[in-house]
C-alpha cells in the first residue's frame, strides 16, 4: 500500500503529543521544500516526514519489547540506549501492520535518527529535515541549512558531524551506526559522489 499524506497525518495527530506534533509538521515541511528543491519526490518526502516519530512516545520499555519481538535490535548499543529504536519500530509498524510497501519510505523512516552507510538522496533528507526544521534552534542551524539547500550529500554530513560534535562534547555515548554514515558520507564527497549520484 502507498503511504498518503492525509491518512499518515491523521494517524500522527492521533498518537502524538501536541509538541510532538508541531515537530512532526516542521519536519514534513521542511523534507517537502527540501525535496522539490533537490529534484526529488516531494510527496515520498512529506509522508516520510510525518511518519518519522510516530514511535517515538511509546514508553522506552515498550520500545525496547517491541525491538525483541520485531527482531529490531543489531547492535548492542539498540539495547543499551534504546531511544533509537523508534525510527526501525515505526517504519517496521507501517510496512507491516499498515502494508505500506514503499521501502524508500520505509528507510527514510528506519534511519531517521542515527543513519546508515548507504544513506539515499531521501533518507538523507529526512535526516536532516529532522534537525533542521523550522522550530529547531541552535548556533549552527542556519549554517546547516544553507549546507543543505547547496548540496544534500554535503549538508547532511555536516548535519552527522554536527551531531557527532554535540555528542562528544556531552560525553554521551556514539552509536556505531552513526559513526559508520559520517564515514560513509566522508568517503562518498571524497570520490565526488555526493547527493546527485548517490
Amino acid at each position: 500500500m502507498e503511504l498518503r499524506a492525509e491518512e499518515v497525518l491523521n494517524l500522527a495527530a492521533r498518537v502524538l503529543s501536541e509538541e510532538r506534533f508541531k515537530h512532526t509538521l516542521g519536519v514534513a515541511d521542511c523534507a517537502e521544500e527540501m525535496a522539490r528543491h533537490h529534484g526529488l519526490d516531494p510527496l515520498k518526502a512529506r509522508c516520510a516526514g510525518l511518519a518519522h516519530d510516530l514511535a517515538k512516545e511509546i514508553p522506552i520499555k515498550d520500545q525496547l519489547s517491541l525491538a525483541r519481538r520485531w527482531d529490531l535490535l543489531h547492535y548492542p548499543e539498540d539495547e543499551q540506549y534504546p531511544a533509537v529504536l523508534h525510527g526501525p519500530l515505526a517504519a517496521y509498524w507501517l510496512e507491516h501492520y499498515y502494508k505500506v510497501d514503499d521501502s524508500e519510505v520505509l528507510a527514510a523512516i528506519a534511519s531517521h535518527t542515527l543513519g546508515r552507510p548507504g544513506m539515499s538522496p531521501l533518507e538523507m533528507l529526512i535526516y536532516s529535515a529532522d534537525l533542521t526544521e523550522p522550530r529547531r534552534d541552535f548556533p549552527e542551524v542556519d549554517i546547516l541549512r544553507q549546507s543543505l539547500y547547496d548540496d544534500l550529500g554535503k549538508g547532511t554530513l555536516d548535519c552527522v558531524e554536527r551531531t557527532l560534535r554535540y555528542l562528544r562534547q556531552r560525553n554521551k555515548p556514539i552509536h556505531p551506526l552513526t559513526q559508520l554514515t559520517y564515514e560513509d558520507l566522508q568517503r562518498r564527497q571524497n570520490v565526488g559522489t555526493g547527493s546527485k549520484n548517490a
